[in-house]
């Protein structure tokens, strides 16, 4: 939530990054308990993907330099799995490969 401020952050980026921002989802005013934002599951997920790695699942990297090329070579990896899926595996049957035919959109 926004409890917090990051000025440092904010200055690193107007340096370093020219171009991006960091858009704080705020709650819903007068919302209580769990509330789901929008957008935020493909970041989840995201996150989720990745640690499935195991040199992602903990910072066992000494350097940021090398914690960013383990997460991009996760996501290449991840990516050339997506493209192409291993052959050798026997296809799951779509459940509803009738009413495929019949979902416009």
């Amino acid at each position: 939530d926004s409890k917090s401020h990051n000025h440092r952050l904010e200055g690193w980026l107007v340096e370093n990054a020219a171009g991006s921002r960091i858009e704080v989802v705020r709650r819903p005013p007068g919302s209580e308990g769990y509330v789901k934002l929008p957008r935020r599951w493909v970041v989840e997920r995201t996150f989720a993907w990745l640690g499935r790695y195991r040199r992602n699942s903990r910072d066992y990297e000494r350097s940021t330099g090398s914690s960013e090329a383990m997460i991009k070579v996760s996501s290449i990896h991840r990516m050339r799995r997506f493209l192409k899926p291993d052959q050798s595996k026997k296809p799951v049957p779509f459940k509803y490969r009738e009413l495929q035919g019949n979902v416009t959109g």
